[in-house]
């Protein structure tokens, strides 16, 4: 996976929606009514990121669901983590 320039990046953050790109990942925060829908949300990305093989590093409190994307792998952003973001949209758009 090779990682994306900072104009890679900037140009493919045009097609998210709500997403940042510092300190080396691609961040964003949802707020939901409560834990439960945060958790469901949460186990719903987690199937889908484990069939793209990649995982987000997240943190979860109450009903705010944190979420970064890197590929350490590669040292950075890629390809794999817009995938993904993109995936974790339409999951959110679905609620």
């Amino acid at each position: 996976m090779t990682k994306l320039s900072q104009s890679e990046i900037e140009n493919q953050l045009k097609e998210v929606d709500g997403w940042e790109y510092h300190d080396n990942a691609l961040h964003t925060t949802f707020e939901f009514n409560d834990f439960k829908d945060a958790f469901s949300v949460m186990t719903r990305i987690a199937f889908e990121a484990e069939i793209q093989n990649h995982h987000p590093d997240w943190s979860n409190v109450y009903n705010k669901l944190q979420i970064s994307l890197s590929t350490h792998d590669a040292g950075g952003i890629t390809s794999r983590d817009f995938k993904l973001a993109k995936t974790i949209d339409q999951i959110i758009e679905g609620e």
